[in-house]
């Protein structure tokens, strides 16, 4: 199995990660009884909350992509060091990102995401090219 394929398979983990943060976060805030509800007139959450909320949608931003050029990789046999670096990178990248998003460190988490984004680059030019 290539590392792009293995990768993929770990980010169901990965994407586990951003959903048990995000929903306990909001339990957290909001309680057990109202995620239960329909969330109909939903107060403001508060600012972990939102960071959360902001991590999770961040990541599902570039999860397609990984997800396709990941695939494209596997079912086009041209896994090489370009398309394993870039699967890498995104990976563990996209697991710094999540702590960085409620660490208020200025340009931290925006830094990991340009690493993360590299990676999503680098694995593009590895399989188009």
């Amino acid at each position: 199995m290539s590392i792009e394929l293995t990768l993929l398979i770990w980010s169901a983990v990965l994407a586990g990660a951003y959903l048990f943060v995000q929903s306990t976060i909001y339990r957290l805030d909001y309680g057990v009884v109202h995620a239960g509800t329909p969330r109909d007139d939903e107060r403001e959450p508060n600012k972990w909350t939102s960071r959360g909320n902001r991590a999770l949608r961040n990541f599902l931003e570039t999860y397609a992509v990984f997800i396709a050029l990941a695939v494209a990789t596997e079912l086009s046999g041209r896994s090489d060091a370009l398309t394993q670096w870039g699967a890498q990178i995104w990976f563990w990248a996209r697991w710094a990102y999540l702590p960085a998003y409620f660490i208020d460190v200025t340009f931290l988490r925006s830094s990991i995401w340009f690493v993360s984004a590299i990676g999503l680059f680098l694995l593009f030019v590895g399989v188009a090219f």
